[in-house]
């Protein structure tokens, strides 16, 4: 069975290799995951050497990953909390959202800014 692209689809349960769940279950779609050293790793099976040369130019997030494998998202986090698990790769939580500056401090800020001409 072949993608669009000419690449082979690897079906979900291949890449979880019939697990149910991770290693690590504290993944999100938006961990992001970053390949650790330069050197491909010996003995990885097709989809996790993947994943980690994918990431070797930088970080992405799991859902950028799924995007870029034609996996799903479900199967990335499998590949990911493997791979984390061996220390081929990094993760680390998402970039929280910004919060609501306080518009009293930053006129406070302002005040005193002026203060100093």
């Amino acid at each position: 069975m072949s993608a669009g692209r000419g690449r082979r689809l690897v079906p979900a349960y291949l890449a979880t290799s019939g697990r149910a769940r991770p290693a690590a279950a504290d993944f999100d779609r938006l961990t992001v995951l970053q390949a650790d050293g330069t050197d491909p790793p010996r003995g990885l099976r097709p989809e996790h050497r993947r994943l980690w040369e994918l990431l070797q130019p930088g970080a992405l997030t799991v859902v950028e990953a799924a995007a870029h494998l034609g996996l799903p998202v479900s199967a990335t986090v499998f590949l990911a909390a493997d791979l984390v698990e061996e220390g081929r790769l990094r993760a680390r939580a998402p970039v929280p959202p910004a919060q609501q500056i306080d518009r009293t401090l930053v006129e406070r800020l302002l005040v005193g800014l002026r203060a100093l001409r």
